[in-house]
């Protein structure tokens, strides 16, 4: 009776110790989080974490997800419990300044209307047209609103940078302010406008470009002239884009604008085929059409090609070249598409899919220099070096192809240079005759307190509409059509250079559906084999059923007359003939479940594991932890 009261009560008190611990785990280590994926999938980045901390003003987060869509499509399912499970930490790390609500827009319900007023994409499931919802709403107090439509599984890498960049915008509604140096009209020439009034529309000749006017839909952009010498300190992100002929007293205002933590993206170009179009005030082709600044990337570290244009006969555009005798078509490697060559794991580019250059530079990293280089835009294995004399006046299209020699593997056409930055000026440059210094002039910074963040390209036509965007008159209105994503790379750039470091710093991040890499390699090699035995024993059991056919058919009227009265033998070749293609195909069907027998057996050791392994092993560390408890109180006894 003792013995069985004691049990019950070792039972109850066992019982009372799990209860306990749950409710300490509860109440003490409800936060405590281990992260123990290979790819660091639930760990927030510093830059995530540096939003959420500098939150001043609540933000509410609403997730609209449709029960239905997981419950049709299990991955989209598991997709949005790491969309919760990440808006979860967003809101435990930001300390009560973002509140979540969880919504299920069933069909012809008040929660729908209101995601469907949110702009949030409705997806049809089946033919009945019952919608289902993925998205994102963001608002703050002033009811500034920041959506995701739809959460798609193939931009998952980056679902970190979008929910950060959403949070970021709600925390700082304030479109960013850019300032653009160019020698370009950007915005227009009014004389061209003044001379064409019936074409000055959108893509028209003297108009804007539709680059430039995607820009302004995103910022506040301003126009810094060519000639300053300090940049606005409103000023976010400068934008240098074929700035030509620049002072020393505005490469300095530029050099001390990176130096005081402002970002910048340069664009510049070995031949400007936009400046070549505009005809100077002789009728002619300006003679200077390059932009460079090589005093400031020397002193930052960077290389750029003046003297040559990179060509690729991958991507090549096809042009018409007249000839001797007639025009035809040929391959212009000066002007190509860049689809393989664009970096996809970077925020701004993950989801372009073509960029197209014309007569670009090439860039690079200078041997020694201090600086994290990630290219974004590189050139294919068929790349070569071009004269820059050879595109620039009548270039020959034919010609340039029959001289180019792809040699010397991918170049970089556009990267991210990030890295602590020294001054290209010990002091202020001296100023020109009759001028002075604003009265705002800054002191001199010798190099930049933190690492800076500098996009450079080496080529300005990416903004020229002729090579990305097809603007045409649809009633009485100019609608732009792009065949490149020209305008998305250079908004996308300029919009993670105005995120500032928390969301430059951002990177993919893998994805949750990790591949079965081990199974999938033994399936590929199973294959190679199987696949070659099938051959062999198809081949054969091809030609025994062919030598079958004959015999039962004979050759021609006289071997079908003569097949009337089967022989002995020819009864006994028949019947070894089908023994022969039987075991063939029993052959066959082996050599199938050998293609599994291995993926099976590791399918059987993970079972095994997961159902024996895992207990025995709990078991055991239950037994030695009796057995030391025991002899703690033999000891204590003795």
């Amino acid at each position: 009776m003792r013995r069985t009261w004691s049990s019950v009560l070792g039972v109850v008190a066992v019982a009372a110790m799990l209860i306990g611990i749950n409710v300490l785990a509860e109440t003490r280590l409800a936060n405590l989080q281990i992260d123990l994926t290979q790819q660091r999938l639930f760990t927030l980045s510093a830059g995530t974490r540096s939003v959420l901390a500098g939150l001043t003003e609540p933000v509410t987060l609403r997730l609209y997800y449709s029960r239905t869509l997981g419950a049709r499509i299990p991955a989209y399912g598991a997709y949005a419990d790491r969309v919760s499970e990440l808006l979860r930490e967003y809101a435990r790390i930001a300390n009560g300044r973002i509140k979540l609500e969880f919504h299920d827009p069933e069909p012809f319900s008040d929660t729908e209307d209101r995601a469907v007023a949110y702009g949030l994409q409705g997806v049809p499931i089946d033919q009945s047209g019952e919608l289902v919802f993925f998205g994102l709403a963001g608002t703050n107090l002033l009811d500034d609103e920041r959506t995701i439509g739809f959460f798609q599984p193939e931009r998952e890498p980056f679902l970190e940078y979008d929910l950060t960049r959403l949070v970021h915008e709600l925390s700082s509604p304030k479109l960013p302010v850019v300032g653009v140096m160019s020698s370009l009209p950007l915005d227009g020439d009014p004389r061209t406008m003044m001379m064409m009034r019936n074409t000055a529309s959108m893509g028209g000749p003297g108009a804007p470009y539709v680059s430039m006017v995607q820009l302004r839909q995103s910022s506040t952009v301003k126009t810094v002239a060519t000639d300053t010498q300090v940049i606005d300190p409103e000023v976010q992100v400068l934008l240098v884009a074929q700035a030509q002929n620049l002072s020393d007293a505005t490469l300095y205002a530029i050099d001390q604008f990176v130096m005081r933590g402002g970002r910048l993206m340069v664009m510049v170009d070995p031949h400007s085929e936009a400046e070549a179009a505009i005809p100077s005030q002789t009728g002619m082709p300006p003679e200077n059409t390059a932009s460079n600044l090589p005093k400031l990337f020397d002193a930052w570290g960077i290389t750029f090609d003046p003297a040559n244009v990179v060509g690729d006969l991958k991507g090549a555009w096809r042009v018409r070249a007249s000839g001797t005798d007639r025009a035809q078509a040929v391959d212009y490697v000066a002007w190509f598409n860049i689809r393989d060559g664009i970096n996809h794991d970077d925020p701004a580019t993950a989801d372009l899919n073509q960029v197209t250059v014309a007569a670009a530079g090439a860039i690079g990293r200078k041997e020694g220099a201090a600086i994290e280089f990630v290219p974004l835009l590189t050139s294919s294995a068929q790349s070569g070096l071009i004269p820059v004399e050879a595109v620039k006046t009548l270039p020959d299209p034919g010609k340039i192809l029959a001289g180019f020699t792809p040699e010397g593997g991918p170049r970089v056409i556009a990267a991210r240079v990030r890295g602590v930055l020294k001054s290209a000026f010990e002091a202020p440059p001296a100023l020109a005759e009759g001028q002075k210094r604003p009265d705002n002039f800054p002191a001199h910074i010798a190099q930049t307190a933190v690492p800076a963040n500098l996009v450079v390209v080496g080529d300005s036509d990416i903004l020229a509409d002729r090579f990305w965007v097809r603007v045409q008159d649809f009633f009485g209105q100019p609608e732009a059509t792009p065949f490149s994503d020209n305008g998305a790379f250079v908004a996308n750039l300029v919009g993670t250079l105005a995120g500032g470091d928390a969301l430059i710093g951002l990177r993919s991040r893998g994805t949750s559906q990790r591949p079965f890499d081990v199974v999938d390699d033994m399936q590929k090699r199973a294959e190679a084999q199987y696949r070659q035995t099938e051959q062999a024993l198809q081949k054969h059991l091809d030609e025994v059923e062919k030598q079958l056919t004959e015999l039962r058919t004979g050759h021609g009227s006289a071997g079908a007359a003569a097949q009337a009265v089967i022989t002995p033998e020819q009864r006994q070749a028949i019947d070894d003939l089908r023994r022969d293609v039987a075991d063939t195909r029993t052959r066959l069907r082996n050599v199938q479940l050998e293609l599994r027998r291995d993926i099976s057996g590791l399918e059987n050791r993970l079972r095994l594991a997961n159902i024996v392994l895992v207990p025995a092993v709990l078991t055991i560390l239950a037994v030695l932890l009796g057995l030391a408890r025991s002899r703690r109180r033999a000891r204590a006894r003795a």
